[in-house]
């Protein structure tokens, strides 16, 4: 028989988020199995080489949509037109860098022939930098086009998005556990907490129970949690950005925190040692009423770097 994997194992294996999976799934990229004794997804070995192949993909920044065509298609030569078009697009890219370059060099260049002091404060800086415009703006060189040049260049590389740094308090949260996620969130939806308690939901994936949980902050003084299990939150450091609540743009957004994390010079994830003091990624809902695209917060765990 045929061994079938779960969408937990898939994740850890491939360093591919859960969510992402599902979003992959749900563009008809690949199909899961369901088996009566077992809810939750399962993958054959067709599914998990369609794994492979998306994510080989998805490392040359080749589209979802662009993928789908190469599946639908199963013919070399779509293969090689959306590689094709790929290189295109790279040594595009690369100009871009080039001018970026130049215009980085340009400014270093002219900034050097200001003659700005090391030791100067904020409000001489700030007037030696209106001197350097004065003087930018009698050059024959347009500096409006060249700062159109530096948007247009810019807007067209990707950027690592805003993170902020929160610390969230040590609570007392419901959790759903392997329950309706629906139900849980109709019920939690109807408790009134002081207004003080925001965030107060969070979704997280939890490798032990391998499923997804929503979290919901309760009140102190609240008895009556509907039957759902209460834990101690332990709370901590987060490194927290906002993305777009879509499957591959949460994953994107997802990545590069995780990437600005490993790079500080002051932060690192956190780890999971025991039960007690369980951190996953968590994400949660920040769409105003009336909004068509969803938004969310991405939380990442993090803790200070010991020296």
């Amino acid at each position: 028989m045929e061994e079938l994997i779960k969408i937990s194992e898939v994740s850890l294996k491939y360093d591919i988020s859960t969510r992402a999976l599902r979003y992959y799934e749900d563009k008809g990229l690949i199909e899961s199995i369901r088996t009566e004794d077992y809810a939750y997804r399962l993958y054959d070995d067709i599914a998990i080489k369609r794994i492979e192949q998306i994510l080989v993909l998805r490392k040359l920044n080749i589209s979802i949509k662009d993928i789908k065509k190469i599946f639908s298609a199963n013919s070399v030569d779509v293969i090689l037109e959306v590689l094709g078009s790929k290189v295109n697009v790279i040594d595009e890219e690369i100009t871009l860098l080039y001018e970026l370059k130049e215009i980085v060099v340009t400014i270093i260049k002219q900034l050097e022939k200001s003659d700005v002091e090391s030791n100067l404060d904020l409000i001489e800086l700030y007037e030696k930098a209106n001197e350097i415009d004065t003087k930018l703006m009698t050059e024959k060189q347009d500096t409006n086009q060249t700062a159109k040049k530096l948007l247009e260049v810019t807007s067209k590389l990707e950027r690592m998005p805003d993170i902020r740094i929160i610390e969230l308090p040590n609570m007392k949260m419901a959790r759903s556990g392997h329950t309706d996620l629906s139900i849980f969130d109709e019920w939690w939806s109807r408790v009134k907490v002081p207004q003080s308690m925001f965030p107060r939901d969070f979704m997280w994936y939890n490798t032990r129970i391998d499923c997804f949980e929503w979290l919901f902050v309760i009140p102190d003084d609240m008895s009556d949690t509907n039957g759902y299990e209460v834990f101690d939150f332990p709370g901590g450091l987060y490194a927290v950005a906002t993305a777009y609540d879509e499957g591959e743009e949460i994953n994107r957004i997802n990545t590069l925190v995780h990437k600005w994390v490993h790079d500080s010079d002051d932060y690192e994830e956190h780890i999971n040692t025991n039960e007690e003091n369980e951190r996953y990624d968590m994400g949660h809902v920040i769409t105003p009423i009336g909004v068509s695209r969803p938004q969310m917060d991405l939380f990442i765990p993090i803790i200070r770097k010991v020296d």
